[in-house]
This record gives structure tokens, C-alpha cells and sequence, in this order.
């Protein structure tokens, strides 16, 4: 059984549609030691939420799938990136990504103010107050609900 994640990102930085396009790409530049450590534990199989952030109404609009274990992100040493660390060391790289691949489109964009809106998904570490990194757990009965509200048509 896979675990599962939420992958955020904004998509005029890189969205679904591009993972779409592209078919896998590396999730490089997250600057975070938490989200780092959640890459770390991620396996090939695992499943992932895409998630857009920073738009007008933030949502879940898609599937990926990890296909590459937790290995030292490349941006961590070119001097160009933004992503740029100067305190990590070849040797022993600080930081870390993991390779993901386009599985699927949901059949509805679950948006954030849905998932508010429901009860099951208390809880939800997208939900919490405060939370801004950019990849976080998803437990197996979040996954399903985000599913089901995903096959079902928005209100409106």
C-alpha cells in the first residue's frame, strides 16, 4: 500500500499541466528541513495530491506518483539557482528531491475552501493554521475523502 503526499506548488512556477507535458520531473528546491525529511521517507509508488497554491482558489487539481527515491537536489550547488546553498557540501549534500510522474487529472479541482468545508478532513496538515510547506503527509482516509470530493460535481 502506498503512502501518500500533497505536492504544492504555484502553477505559474511549475503546474500540472507542465508535470503533464514533461511526464516526470525532478520536486527540487524545497528549502525546508520538515519537507526535506518527508522526501527522505517517500518510496517509489507512493501517491501524490498536486496541489496549486497562490491562486485565487487554491485546489487539488491532480495525481502524481513518486518514481525515484530521495537523492541530493541538483540546485543546492549551481551558484545561478535560487535554490542555492552555499553551506551544502558535495560530500554530504543538505538538501534532497525525489522524482515524480503525471498519473492522472482529478474529474473536479478540489479547492482549499472545500476541503475547509469539510468535516472528515479536520485534522488535514494542508488545514492547519500556519502551514506552508510545500510537501506534506496525507493519511490514507484523507486521500479517499479528497477522492470522493474530487468525483463529485462543485456546488454552484
Amino acid at each position: 500500500m502506498p503512502n501518500y503526499w500533497l505536492f504544492k506548488s504555484e502553477p505559474h512556477a511549475y503546474g500540472f499541466d507542465q508535470l503533464r507535458e514533461d511526464g516526470v520531473t525532478p520536486w527540487s528546491g524545497v528549502r525546508n528541513f520538515k519537507a526535506r525529511n518527508m522526501m527522505i521517507a517517500m518510496e517509489p509508488g507512493d501517491l501524490g495530491l498536486f496541489y496549486h497554491s497562490s491562486i485565487k482558489e487554491p485546489c487539488a487539481v491532480g495525481i502524481c506518483r513518486v518514481v525515484k527515491s530521495a537523492y541530493a537536489d541538483f540546485t543546492q550547488f549551481d551558484e545561478t539557482s535560487e535554490y542555492y546553498d552555499p553551506t551544502s557540501r558535495h560530500e554530504r549534500p543538505k538538501w534532497k528531491m525525489v522524482d515524480v510522474e503525471y498519473v492522472e487529472a482529478l474529474p473536479n479541482p478540489v479547492t482549499l475552501a472545500r476541503m475547509r468545508a469539510e468535516p472528515r478532513l479536520d485534522g488535514m496538515s494542508l488545514l492547519k493554521r500556519g502551514n506552508r510547506l510545500s510537501v506534506q503527509p496525507v493519511t490514507p482516509r484523507e486521500w479517499a475523502i479528497v477522492m470522493e470530493l474530487a468525483r463529485e460535481a462543485p456546488a454552484g
